[in-house]
Order: structure tokens, then C-alpha cells, then sequence
């Protein structure tokens, strides 16, 4: 995938909405394409991580493995497509963290690879980019939130 390519599916995402193209064009050259096959997981709970993912086809399940004791299972908390992102969001901060879900490609899937720690430094430099990536990433993540919650009601 070129870097026009990766631009164009940036434009396209969720966490990126509102950035003007030379903001978008930037990040593209932080990115790389990855593929998976159905059934392969791109992340796994438990895991450290520190990539952003940003589908460019497919469609990947998020799961939460739970145990309460004697009852084990997992609950799917998110279902993503094209455009949506991924990954570990703590590398934006700063901070390390271990991913609180299992990401497993439902069909074959491309996706954007973005090294969190490498768009940590470029909005730091551009803190007009950082607060707009940082505010989109906030409605992400209680969406996501919101989705837990009601998949835990289930369990």
C-alpha cells in the first residue's frame, strides 16, 4: 500500500475525523500495512502493547475474556470495520499499559500499523494536532466503554 493509500484510509477514520489533509498526510508516513487471515488475532488481551491499528478491510471482533470464579467465557464487546482503530492507546500518553481485549480478525483484514509512541512525539510537536487526535480519541473510548459495560450485563 502506498503512502497515498494509507493517507486515503486515514482520511477515513474514526480517530483521525477533523484533521485537515497535511495532518493526515503526516501521520500516513508513521504508517505501515499489516494483513491477517480470518481467525488470527492482531492483538491479544494481556499482551504489552504499543501499535495503533486503523482497519482498511475487514472486520475484527474486540473480546474480553472474564473469569468470575466458576464461570469462564469471554464477551464480545465491539465489533469494528473499515475505518475504525485499535490498539493501545496508552502509547499516546506515555504509558505503558497491557491490552484489556483480544482483537481477532473475523474475515481477512488489512490494516494501518502506527507505532503509538512515534504520533506521541508528532503531537507533541503539533499540539494543535495532539488535543484534536486526544479529544477524538476520548468519544472512541467511551463508546468503547459504553459497549463493555453492556456486554457485561450479558455475562
Amino acid at each position: 500500500m502506498a503512502k497515498s493509500d494509507i493517507s486515503a484510509c486515514l482520511q477515513k477514520c474514526e480517530l483521525f475525523r477533523g484533521l485537515n489533509k497535511e495532518e493526515v498526510e503526516n501521520i500516513a508516513g508513521l504508517g505501515r500495512l499489516e494483513t491477517y487471515q480470518a481467525g488470527e488475532n492482531i492483538l491479544s488481551q494481556g499482551d504489552f502493547g504499543e501499535n495503533l491499528y486503523i482497519i482498511a478491510e475487514g472486520t475484527v471482533v474486540l473480546e474480553r475474556a472474564i473469569d468470575l470464579g466458576t464461570r469462564r467465557g469471554s464477551a464480545v464487546i465491539g465489533l469494528l470495520g473499515k475505518g475504525r482503530a485499535l490498539g493501545c492507546w496508552s502509547a499516546l500518553i506515555g504509558e505503558p499499559h497491557t491490552l484489556m481485549s483480544t482483537a481477532k480478525c473475523r474475515k481477512p483484514t488489512k490494516a494501518v500499523v502506527i507505532k503509538g509512541l512515534a504520533l506521541r512525539e508528532m503531537m507533541l510537536a503539533d499540539l494543535d494536532l495532539g488535543f484534536k487526535v486526544l479529544e477524538r480519541l476520548c468519544f472512541i473510548l467511551r463508546d468503547r466503554i459504553h459497549s463493555a459495560f453492556g456486554a457485561m450485563e450479558n455475562v
